[in-house]
């Protein structure tokens, strides 16, 4: 049996990146040989089959023909007579198209070291146009490696433009590019993967309420970036900064789709823009089949960010109801400083305030602490009732948080 280690294990080992997942591209074997060595099939549309000791994937060499639209719209053949090189050429970027055998040699068939070298990303063929996964791929990989200088070669870019003209994209599914953008959110730059769809022309087609924000003005006075899109995705680059968690920087990116939908006649100002993009979130949720502590944040965030900028102008009775609507007197809630976090995100994501304070953070914790803090024994042995008991809670929580705003 002849193995090969291919794809991102030998991209980001020449890299000098950490390796967390093998694949193997095997010549020469049928899926009967592989299950009679011990390897368990886990392919569906190819096949594809786990070492028995690494649990590493095994895939046999295989070919593909377009046969429909779309990134499913494929024929696979897997044969013996597969050689290394067909395997390879079917990959989508030279840099993924680099093998190392069982001895460390490299094989390089479409020199994918020396565009590893320039930093690009380059087609290795012109059948990269028939799977429009690979627009998502290249964008997620500007994500994780724009910091190292790592830019598309032009020849790629305008292929992935004629794409988009041909109406590819129009074929990804839901769950596909929800793959891509969660993985996108762990990433180290996920700003880079919008603006590589953006300078597709793929942004409209994927993400349209993300698209519609560039080109919406704000006061520059607040915005010195004036630029709603670009703004959100400053947002975004912020948000990687304060928390590691996807759901905070997703938040964060969608706090401001409602800008898109104010009054274009009153531009550069928003009012209610709070409340209008509430639809707007709940259609790309509902689309992209965003899971629900996802959407739960970002709808918090939305509501809630403008109100958490001015916190301190806010009544006790008002900041107590924010809280509650946010579930901060749930027990092991952790929403309110993801909730603060995305805000914060939102305040710093403003070209030259990227360093300013925002002590509006601790502010909120503290009130929210001050309120879970409160003794309601008194209160549940007593005579009150349902409703009433909650109703005696939310005074306590305010009186005490009435308390705590006087001493600040």
């Amino acid at each position: 049996m002849q193995t090969f280690l291919v794809g991102g294990a030998v991209r980001d080992s020449l890299l000098g990146y950490p390796v967390i997942e093998k694949d193997w591209v095997v010549i020469g074997e049928t899926p009967e040989s592989m299950v009679a060595l011990g390897f368990k099939p886990v392919g569906k549309d190819f096949p594809v089959f786990l070492h028995p000791k690494t649990n590493d994937e095994y895939a046999l060499a295989r070919t593909e023909r377009k046969t429909a639209p779309g990134y499913k719209g494929f024929t696979v053949q897997a044969s013996p007579k597969v050689t290394l090189e067909e395997d390879l050429v079917r990959r989508d970027l030279t840099i993924n198209a680099i093998a190392m055998d069982e001895q460390g040699n490299i094989i390089d068939p479409f020199n994918g070291k020396g565009d590893l070298e320039k930093r690009l990303f380059r087609h290795v063929s012109p059948a990269f146009s028939e799977d429009p996964v690979r627009i998502l791929r290249i964008a997620r990989f500007a994500a994780r490696y724009t910091h190292l200088g790592f830019t598309i070669a032009e020849e790629t870019l305008q292929l992935m433009k004629q794409m988009v003209n041909d109406g590819e994209t129009d074929h990804l599914v839901a769950e596909r590019v929800w793959a891509e953008l969660f993985k996108v959110l762990s990433e180290r730059s996920p700003s880079a993967f919008f603006y590589t769809l953006k300078d597709c022309n793929a942004l409209n087609s994927i993400f349209p309420e993300i698209d519609r924000l560039f080109g919406v003005p704000q006061p520059e006075k607040y915005h010195p970036e004036i630029d709603t899109g670009i703004h959100s995705l400053l947002c975004l680059e912020q948000a990687v900064f304060l928390s590691p968690k996807p759901e905070v920087r997703l938040a964060a990116l969608l706090h401001d789709l409602g800008k898109a939908e104010t009054d274009k006649k009153k531009w550069p100002s928003h009012h209610g823009h709070e409340k209008l993009g509430l639809p707007v979130l709940e259609q790309l949720c509902k689309r992209l089949r965003v899971p629900k502590n996802f959407k739960t944040l970002a709808i918090h965030v939305m509501q809630h960010h403008t109100n958490c900028h001015r916190i301190s102008e806010l009544r006790a009775n008002t900041l107590i109801d924010i809280l509650s609507s946010l579930g901060a007197f749930k027990e092991s809630s952790s929403i309110v400083k993801d909730f603060v976090l995305a805000c914060e995100a939102d305040s710093k994501g403003r070209t030259g305030l990227e360093n300013n304070p925002y002590p509006q953070a601790n502010y909120v914790l503290q009130a929210a602490s001050v309120a879970c803090s409160i003794n309601v024994t008194d209160i549940v042995n007593s005579d009150l009732k349902g409703a009433q008991i909650g109703d005696a809670i939310r005074r306590l929580r305010i009186k005490a948080v009435a308390e705590y705003i006087k001493s600040v």
